[in-house]
């Protein structure tokens, strides 16, 4: 019986493979790396030079993660089964970031917050809400996306907001949501968001800490670093 001939470049792939077991991933180029998700989705097929084309359409490794299936399929070589193993790798690390953070002290941990709401949010072509919650001692119980609005406009219910923090029993909240335009300066509109959710969690003894404006790549925009915060609390005194 005649051996199976071998696919074209499986010895190359072989090599990468190694290399990865003998050096990790920072040894890997972007276009190793991604040659090497592509052939998750069809292992037989030599998929060097869909790595590259797909490189130099979208400009970067995290671009070609974060594109649209239709717009993927453009490039030669990458069809329907190499879109679903990089978005599911995406999806995976997307999961895993989160869940790293689970019990951690926010305080402590900001830097990876701020990672996760990156990786998370700034891929997004609508706006999207999203909230950590924390417990007494400011850990972080879990987050979760509460809203989903259009491409310019987003609409938060304090009460349901207050809803979910009460089933998880959190003591405080960080809320984050992206700007698709990609301008991280907050609008009128993020200022009186931000003071309606500060009072709604304050009648139910719920401190809301921060707000973080997410665009792109850019490290994200806090309401707390910038003295926001403290002039909603300030403003909200009198009322409480």
């Amino acid at each position: 019986m005649l051996k199976r001939e071998e696919h074209k470049g499986s010895g190359h792939r072989q090599r990468l493979r190694d290399k990865f077991l003998e050096r990790g991933i920072d040894a890997f180029t972007d276009a190793e790396v991604l040659e090497l998700l592509l052939t998750m989705g069809t292992p037989r097929t030599d998929c060097k030079e869909a790595a590259r084309a797909a490189l130099a359409l979208f400009g970067g490794l995290d671009a070609v993660l974060e594109a649209e299936p239709a717009a993927l399929r453009q490039v030669r070589g990458i069809g329907p089964n190499n879109v679903f193993a990089l978005q599911f790798l995406h999806g995976v690390a997307r999961r895993y970031l989160r869940q790293r953070l689970r019990s951690k002290q926010y305080l402590r941990s900001s830097r990876e917050v701020a990672d996760y709401l990156t990786h998370a949010m700034r891929d997004q072509r609508r706006e999207v809400f999203m909230v950590i919650f924390l417990d007494a001692e400011h850990a972080i119980i879990d987050s979760r996306i509460v809203s989903e609005g259009t491409i310019t406009s987003n609409t938060i219910y304090p009460r349901e907001l207050v809803k979910e923090a009460l089933a998880v029993n959190a003591a405080a909240l960080v809320v984050a949501h992206n700007h698709p335009s990609g301008n991280l300066a907050p609008s009128a509109a993020d200022r009186r968001l931000t003071k309606n959710l500060y009072l709604a969690c304050a009648l139910m003894n719920i401190n809301l800490l921060d707000h973080l404006l997410i665009a792109g790549a850019n490290a994200p925009y806090s309401f707390a670093d910038h003295g926001l915060m403290a002039e909603v609390r300030e403003a909200c005194a009198a009322i409480l």
